[in-house]
């Protein structure tokens, strides 16, 4: 079977402008969640650590996830306020790295946001102490989300303050796409001085 070739990268003024479509294409082809992407910050023994994160807004300020700013993730973003993202779209042979400074939202984005979570994401919230040991397993996170459940009931949960939304500013952008015989593209975005 011959090999179709696949026209290069687009080059764009506006790298949010690709990321966007890309987003969107894995939106459309992705069979698993496109808005996962593996986050990266450093501890404070200069340690990087990784885990999933959900990307929840993406405009041309930055890409925005939440979290317990209590947790791990949280206690590293405070005293080292930058990260790296990597989000892998398999489906379509594609992946973006991002990095840059990491600012929290305001809290009226968190509160917009948190208010569009489903009721137990909500009460989850408040329940679980992210990132800390269980001394009673998971008995006592189930006690904990009941015992949260019967405080909100008959009213609307309100946002934990250790609860909040991270922006990832990109300083640095590169999209990789998948091409035959590991003959891979890339094509890399880095913010100047003005810009």
């Amino acid at each position: 079977m011959e090999k179709k070739p696949m026209a290069p990268l687009p080059g764009v003024d506006d790298p949010i402008d690709l990321l966007r479509g890309w987003r969107a294409d894995a939106d459309r082809e992705e069979t698993h969640d496109p808005s996962a992407a593996c986050l990266a910050t450093v501890g404070r023994d200069g340690a990087p650590a990784a885990r999933i994160v959900l990307i929840k807004a993406l405009d041309a300020r930055g890409l925005v996830f939440y979290t317990n700013s209590e947790s791990r993730k949280g206690r590293e973003l405070a005293e080292h306020p930058s990260a790296a993202l990597a989000l892998h779209w398999p489906a379509l042979g594609r992946q973006v790295r991002i990095e840059g400074p990491v600012v929290p939202v305001s809290d009226e984005e968190a509160d917009t946001y948190f208010a569009s979570r489903p009721r137990g994401s909500q009460i989850g919230a408040w329940a679980s102490a992210q990132s800390s040991v269980l001394v009673g397993g998971l008995d006592e996170l189930s006690r904990q989300f009941r015992d949260t459940s019967e405080r909100f009931s008959g009213r609307p949960v309100t946002r934990p303050p250790h609860w909040t939304g991270y922006r990832v500013v990109p300083h640095r952008i590169e999209f990789w796409r998948h091409r035959d015989d590991r003959l891979h593209e890339r094509l890399r975005y880095e913010r100047t001085e003005d810009a």
